[in-house]
Order: structure tokens, then sequence, then C-alpha cells
């Protein structure tokens, strides 16, 4: 059983990185943060999925990092992107991480690679040693190609103190009762799709890393808390309300549906970098009809 003290818990924003011209929006950046921290989520983490991790080279990588941590001004917690399909790479990005002073790493599972088990296990008890950061790993095999396997879970979180959670996007909500018989009550369990969110709570998940509250920071904040709080009627009705929403910011591959909304609301400009490109008109359209059925949008 795991015995590492729960440490993030509760909403935390899988923010876009803002782009202009090619290169970081820093003052769009601290906009987005200080609208997050508005909000009341628990925290945020900057340069994963939804930041467009693969094509941050190192110094914009560290950078963005640098900047969220100084923007946060600790008031709320930053779980820092550092994962790598390299060892030495994820490494690399945690140390700097932990020395720009954010609370914790998110570790993703490597991809491409496909590793085995006890690949998966090497390379996160490697990672784990090299820093003090509290760890969470990140399964989402859809992306990645293999599945952080509940046994390697379980074994990482006995032979490593600082493996402290999970984020969970493989799309199954039957993983968190798995990972949580495996792990203890203590090991924490975040749900990666908005969607399952309410699922993965009531079968005892502690959290979101959420893209929607890209935009709806306090909504999504107000869901999670009511439900942990025993209110499950009120959580069920904004899971109902924005479960539209939840669903249409993945009409194409994330973060481009959340870019292209956060641009109409005039919160930054929606660029992308290649191979990304904008989304569609037709799904655009989709997007901005979603947005006002919501109420986010005139």
């Amino acid at each position: 059983m795991a015995t590492n003290q729960s440490l993030f818990t509760g909403t935390y924003t899988a923010i876009v990185t803002p782009f202009k011209d090619g290169k970081i929006d820093e003052a769009a950046l601290d906009r987005h943060l200080r609208a997050q921290i508005r909000g009341g989520v628990d925290g945020v983490v900057p340069a994963g999925t939804t930041g467009e991790s693969p094509t941050l080279d190192f110094d914009e990588h560290i950078r963005l990092i640098e900047l969220t941590v100084r923007f946060a001004a600790g008031r709320i917690k930053v779980l820092a992107g550092t994962g790598a399909n390299s060892t030495s790479e994820a490494i690399y990005l945690t140390k700097a991480a932990e020395e720009a002073g954010a609370d914790g790493s998110l570790q993703v599972a490597p991809y491409y690679n496909r590793p085995s088990q006890e690949g998966l296990f090497q390379h996160f008890q490697a990672i784990a040693a090299a820093t003090r950061l509290p760890l969470v790993l990140y399964s989402i095999p859809g992306r990645c190609g293999v599945e952080i396997a509940t046994d390697t879970v379980a074994r990482l979180a006995c032979a490593c103190p600082n493996v402290v959670g999970i984020k969970e996007a493989g799309g199954n909500a039957d993983r968190v009762s798995q990972l949580r018989a495996a792990c203890g009550q203590k090991f924490t369990i975040l749900s990666g799709d908005d969607i399952l969110t309410l699922a993965f709570l009531a079968l005892g998940a502690d959290g979101v890393i959420s893209v929607a509250s890209n935009l709806i920071p306090r909504e999504v904040t107000r869901m999670v808390e009511a439900f942990r709080a025993g209110r499950s009627a009120a959580a069920l009705k904004l899971h109902a309300r924005y479960y539209p929403l939840f669903k249409d910011l993945f009409l194409e591959t994330n973060p481009v549906p959340v870019k292209a909304a956060l641009a109409l609301l005039g919160v930054m400009d929606g660029e992308l970098r290649l191979p990304l490109v904008p989304l569609s008109p037709p799904n655009h359209d989709k997007l901005v009809k979603t947005l006002q059925a919501c109420g986010i949008v005139q």
C-alpha cells in the first residue's frame, strides 16, 4: 500500500500556452493565470499536452514554467509538465522545474518508443530519484501508445516516496477503482477527461486536471467542490450544463478547440504551432454554438 500524502486535489487547469508571432505571449499568460486564480482553481499545469509541450524547445519549456511560478506567486500550486520519452530529458526538465520553484511535476508516459512495464518503472524511478519534487504520473495511452499498468503504478508508489499520484486519461472509469485498491487512499487520482470527472469522483478520485477550466475555471471548481462536499445533485447539474462544452472541446485535437474558444473570448490570440492548425470552419461553427448554448459567449 502507498503511504504517500495526497498533495494535489481539487481542480487543476491544464493551461494553454499563449503564442504571439511565434513566441510565448508572456502578458497573455499573466492575464490567463490571474483569471484562473480569480476562478478559484487549486492549481495549474503548464507545459502539458494542452500547453503544446511537444513544440516547446528546452529553453521555452523551462521559461514557461518559470513564468507560471512567478505569475502564480504562491496563490495556487504549479504542477509542471516535465515528462518526456527520453529519461535524461525528463530528468533535466524536472530538475529545472524544481529550481524554478514548481510545487510538483506531471510525468507523462514515454511516447512513441513504447517501453515495457519494466521500462516504465525504471524510467519513472530514475526521475523520482533525481528530484525532491512530488511526481504525478500521467497515463494517456491514446497519445502515448502505452498505458501505465495498475501494478506498475502501485510498484512505483511503494518504491518512490515522491510518486504521489496519477492523472488518468485512458477514458476508463474502472481504472479509478483498480488504482484505489492497489495504491491506497492517500494516493491521488485525478481525472484527465472533463466528461468523466464526475464519474471519477463518484468512484473515489480526488479531482481533475481540466481543459475546460481554461474557459470556465469557477464552474469546474464549483462542480468538483460540490461533489466532494456531498452535494452531488448540484455537481450533476453543473456537469449536465457544461457537458456539451466538455465534449466539443475535443472536436479536434486538443488544444485546437480550446484555443479557438479563448480567442473568441478575447483572452489571447488563438495562435498554434505546427503541426497543429486552426479549427476547421464547420467545427468552429459548432463550437461557437456550444459556447452560446452554455452562456459563455453571446
